[in-house]
Parts: C-alpha cells; sequence; structure tokens
C-alpha cells in the first residue's frame, strides 16, 4: 500500500539546493525540480518543501539521503499507512536526526517499552522530565519552530515514487 508525506527543507545554502534535489530524486526514482524561496529567518538560506507517495519506509529513506548535509535543516513525515506507523524525522545543524513515531494526528508516540525503560533509567523528577523532552523531539521542535512559520504559504511541490 503506498503512503504519503512531506519533505521540508527549511534551510539550505543556495549551492546545496541542486544537491538535495538530486538526493530526492535518488530515492523516489523520479526527477525533482523544487520551487526554492528565501527563508526569511536566514535571507541567506533557502527553504523548499514538497509532497511525495510512494511505499512505506520512503520517508526514512529521504531522511537519510538528506542528513548527509549537515548544514541543513529539515523534516521529513510519513502519514501511518495499514500496519505501518506514521513517522516524523527532525533534522538540526549541531543537533543531528531526531525519528520518531507518529500518530495520525501528527503527534510524536511514545510507546509502553520506551517509557517504561525511561522510567526505570531516572532517579529524579527533573531526569524524567528531560528524558521525556528528548524522546518528544522537543529540542529540535523549539528550534525548527521560526523556519516552519517562516514558511507559511509557501509553494509546495507534489511528487510521486516511481519504483
Amino acid at each position: 500500500m503506498p503512503t504519503c508525506g512531506v519533505v521540508y527543507v527549511h534551510s539550505t545554502p543556495l549551492a546545496v539546493c541542486q544537491h538535495v534535489e538530486w538526493a530526492i530524486a535518488r530515492v523516489l526514482t523520479a526527477p525533482v525540480k523544487l520551487e526554492w524561496t528565501v527563508q526569511p529567518v536566514d535571507p541567506s538560506m533557502r527553504r523548499a518543501e514538497c509532497s511525495w507517495t510512494g511505499r512505506a519506509g520512503t520517508g526514512a529513506e529521504l531522511a537519510a539521503a538528506l542528513r548527509q548535509w549537515p548544514m541543513i535543516r529539515f523534516e521529513v513525515t510519513e502519514e501511518p499507512s495499514p500496519g505501518v506507523d506514521g513517522e516524523r524525522f527532525m533534522h538540526v545543524p549541531g543537533r543531528g536526526l531526531f525519528h520518531g513515531v507518529m500518530g495520525a494526528s501528527g503527534d510524536i508516540q511514545i510507546g509502553e517499552d520506551r517509557l517504561r525503560a525511561i522510567m526505570s533509567s531516572v532517579r529524579a523528577p527533573e531526569a524524567l522530565s528531560h528524558a521525556l523532552e528528548k524522546a518528544l523531539g522537543t529540542a529540535w521542535d523549539a528550534e525548527l519552530e521560526p523556519y516552519r512559520y517562516a514558511g507559511d504559504g509557501a509553494p509546495v511541490t507534489l511528487l510521486t515514487r516511481v519504483g
């Protein structure tokens, strides 16, 4: 069953734009031409976003392809599909890649086993709070938030995975 998602390139240097398109094209096995706009938070950077359709796991492949440029900020989402949880990947320079399971409403979900592991590994309430914030990707969200709002109303490109 095909699924769908979105790639948000929140900021990238102009010189890397074409490389980002090539990386997405390699994963989707289809030509990609994104509509790049100036990132208002940092006018020296560019931003673009595209919706995609493909098989389950395509979101992870797209995130892996994009993380080879540590200077870009991006998010990749993959919607839940029959038998497969949704996913969100967030990348921030200096922080790296975050991966979380995403529910139908777009919220990050923490599974029972992970919650039990967190609870058994912490000794103080502050440590529990910190561990939960890390599991939810709160620091990545906080760093990406200004870049997300800067993209409101920006053009979106629609892509389909060929293979």
